[in-house]
This record gives structure tokens, C-alpha cells and sequence, in this order.
């Protein structure tokens, strides 16, 4: 239908009929997302409210199957429509390019969420292997496994744990275990994504960059910035600057109910649940007192990277990973009441005492490459991944030694089960 649609937008001169096509694809987008992943939620939340007014509603929800990475190809019809309404891109004509752009199988299930001016193009033009490209590729999958199976799934048994078992645990586990899903949620992601743009290497192709190393930002604004890059930007050319564009009378206060908006679409587009909401919601909340100083676009000067932060520097990394982490409490929770409960037991006596955990060996081990994992990044801060070699004066044996260290790590802890936090979205 989008195939059809985009190239009848682009011969439609009739504006009304051009804002018909448009609009009757945006709903087939957004339909088809609202009915399979919010239908339920929707119908629930109605009957809760009801019920707080004790009127009791007989309602049925509806055992759907949700349609593999529904919420990351829909984004992607929609921008294809709206940047041919824009005139920003030409429609395909071949249906071969255009449904692997929908359904590119590096970024189907978790993104990242390619625009059509990028992706599009290269679908179109022969590709020729390219050896440098396909060797640096295979060099992000395998850091990419190192963070997933080894980082990640290492910090998920930890974290599942406390999360699980939080009414019984001291604020000081509580407080460990939002640092190891913190470091989980990362790893997973950033993981899958450096896979994913590693393998589309080996193909040919140069997809979205979805992780700068989120956690050496220095305010929110710069954190979303690193952070799912593929999705904030999307959601900054769709849903933010037309939004500051319709709110620009209203100043800075306009500004701040565009970004607010715009967060907790970012939230609810995770999934069918309050907690969501609220994450998205919070995340836009922390931007207001840059819009109030004026500083939310101001980003930080890149000079020649150092060994070490300056205080300055450092500061301002910590109290954004202590916002983001204190979000993350809610994201993972399964509702916004044990959210709470979570943070009740954080913020008492016993955030002073000493950390219980059922496995130490385990909590250490996931620390210690948690370490690791950030160290090697914040050391490779300029590059595009973390293993990217290019420019580094090393012998072959020193770089087959590292190559080899990690694979032999990445099997030794392969036998999780846990899949990526992001296929559930």
C-alpha cells in the first residue's frame, strides 16, 4: 500500500488529494501499530478509569501476535511518505529496493531506524566489496557480542534479581541493581546495534550510527543525542520541530511543551504501559531548565581527546548518569507503582548499609567488565565504535591477541538465554 500511495503522492498536483494519500498511509502506519501493540492497553486504561468512578465496564482484550519489529518499519513507511509529500525524495519504483528498505534485515528487529534518503539510494547502486570496510565490520560484531553476551547478560541476572526481589533487599542492592539494568540496557542495545550496522558493512551498506557513547554526555540534551540516534532524530524532524514550529509564540515555554510532547511519544512508542509514559514524560521534564538557560542546543567542544576528564567534565557526566539511571528505575519496572515502591526503599537508612546480592562472584564479575567495556569506549571516545583500529600503530599479534581474548571471552559466557531487551518493542 505505502509502495503504491508514494508513488501517486509524488503525480497528485492536487494538494487536497495529495493530503488524502498522505493521510490515509499515516493511518494505515499508525493503525495497524495502535491496533496490535496499544489496543489492549487501551481498552484496560478505559475500564480502570470507569472503574475509579465505580462504573464497571465489561471489555475484552485480544490475544494478538504482534508483527516482528512492527514499531521500527512503520516508522520507516511513514517517513517515506512524508519525505516524498516533502519533496525531499523521489518515490521507488522498483518493489524489490522498496521492501528491502522496509524489511532490512540488520535493523528489522531493533533498528536502527534508517530514513529513506539514506538508505534508499545505496539499495539502488551496485555495491562493490570493499575489504577495509567488510574487516572493520566484522571488528564492531565482535565487540558488538561482547557487550550483549558478556556485559549485558552478566549485568541482566544481577539486575533481574534485585528488581525481583526488591521488597526484601536493602536500598544499597536497589541501588546497585538500577546501575547493573543501566549498564544491561546499554550493552543489549548498543550491541545489537553495533551488530547491526557491522553486518550491513559486510553487505555494503552504511546504515544509522545509533550509539556516541551516551554515557560520557554532559547534560540530557547531549545524552539524547548519543542515545537510540536513529529514534531522536526521527522524532526531531517528524514530531519535534513541527510541533516547536506550531508553539514559537509561546517562547521559551512553547519550546518546552514541544519537547515534553515529543518525549512522551518517545515513550509511549516503547510500549503498552504507564511506566513508559512516565519515562518519556521525565525525560522531557529534564530539559527545562536548559530551555530556561538557554543552553539545550549549546553542545560541548571537542577538543583533542584526553586520558582523563577534567572535574568540570566529570561532574557533569556523573549527574547525567545519575538522571538517566533514576529514569531506568521506571522503564524496567512493570508498573508505575512498584516504580515507586522501588525508589521507596532506595531513599531510606538502609541505602547506607551493606549491599546483599545472592551471587557476589557474579555481581563482581559483571562490574568488573561493566568497567572494562566503558574504559575501552571512553578511550576510543573519537572513533566510530570501539574497535575501530584504524590509525592505531599496532603489531599483528597484538591485535590478533585482542581479537582472540574477546572471542574466547564471548564463549565462555555464551550460554545465556536472555534475548535483547529491544525485540519486545
Amino acid at each position: 500500500m505505502n509502495f503504491i500511495l508514494g508513488i501517486y503522492i509524488e503525480k497528485t498536483t492536487n494538494e487536497k488529494k495529495r493530503r488524502l494519500l498522505l493521510y490515509l498511509g499515516m493511518l494505515q502506519g499508525l493503525g495497524g501499530l495502535l491496533f496490535f501493540k496499544y489496543y489492549n492497553f487501551f481498552v484496560t486504561s478505559l475500564a480502570d478509569a470507569f472503574a475509579a468512578a465505580n462504573i464497571h465496564l465489561n471489555v475484552h482484550t485480544l490475544q494478538l501476535i504482534l508483527p516482528l519489529g512492527i514499531s521500527f518499519y512503520t516508522f520507516r513507511t511513514i517517513s517515506y511518505l512524508l519525505d516524498i509529500d516533502k519533496n525531499k525524495i523521489k518515490p521507488c519504483t522498483d518493489w524489490v529496493v522498496f521492501f528491502s528498505y522496509v524489511c532490512f534485515f540488520p535493523g528489522l528487529i531493533s533498528g536502527p531506524i534508517d530514513k529513506p534518503k539514506l538508505l534508499i539510494p545505496q539499495l539502488e547502486n551496485k555495491r562493490v566489496f570493499d575489504n577495509t570496510q567488510m574487516t572493520d565490520g566484522l571488528r564492531q560484531i565482535l565487540w558488538g557480542l561482547f557487550k550483549k553476551i558478556v556485559v549485558a547478560d552478566n549485568c541482566a541476572d544481577i539486575a533481574n534479581q534485585i528488581f525481583d526481589n526488591y521488597k526484601n533487599l536493602p536500598g544499597s542492592s536497589l541501588a546497585l541493581g538500577a546501575l547493573f539494568y543501566t549498564f544491561q540496557l546499554y550493552s543489549d542495545f548498543s550491541g545489537y546495534s553495533d551488530m547491526a550496522l557491522g553486518f550491513a558493512r559486510l553487505l555494503g551498506f552504511k546504515i544509522t550510527k545509533n550509539f556516541n557513547f551516551p554515557f560520557f554526555a554532559q547534560n540530557i540534551a547531549e545524552y539524547w543525542r548519543r542515545w537510540h540516534m536513529s529514534l531522536t532524530s526521527w522524532l526531531t524532524e517528524y514530531v519535534f520541530t513541527p510541533l516547536s514550529i506550531k508553539f514559537r509564540d509561546y517562547g521559551k515555554t512553547g519550546l518546552a511543551l514541544a519537547i515534553i510532547i515529543n518525549f512522551t511519544i518517545c515513550g509511549i512508542w516503547h510500549g503498552a504501559n504507564w511506566t513508559y509514559i512516565l519515562f518519556g514524560f521525565l525525560h522531557g521534564l529534564y530539559f527545562i531548565p536548559l530551555i530556561i538557560r538557554g543552553t539545550m542546543n549549546k553542545k560541548t567542544k571537542k577538543g583533542k581527546p584526553t586520558l582523563l576528564p577534567s572535574l568540570a567534565e566529570l561532574k557533569n557526566i556523573i549527574l547525567t548518569f545519575i538522571l538517566v539511571l533514576l529514569t531506568n528505575i521506571v522503564f524496567r519496572a512493570d508498573s508505575i507503582t512498584q516504580a515507586f515502591a522501588f525508589f521507596k526503599h532506595i531513599f531510606s537508612t538502609s541505602l547506607f548499609t551493606y549491599p546483599l546480592f545472592t551471587n557476589r562472584i557474579s555481581a563482581l564479575t559483571a562490574l568488573i567488565f561493566s568497567i572494562i567495556m566503558l574504559s575501552v569506549e571512553w578511550l576510543q571516545r573519537d572513533k566510530e565504535h570501539a574497535l575501530q583500529l584504524d590509525g592505531i600503530k599496532m603489531k599483528p599479534v597484538f591485535r590478533w591477541s585482542i581479537y582472540y581474548t574477546i572471542g574466547i571471552i564471548i564463549l565462555w559466557f555464551g550460554g545465556s538465554q536472555d534475548t535483547f531487551i529491544y525485540f519486545q518493542f
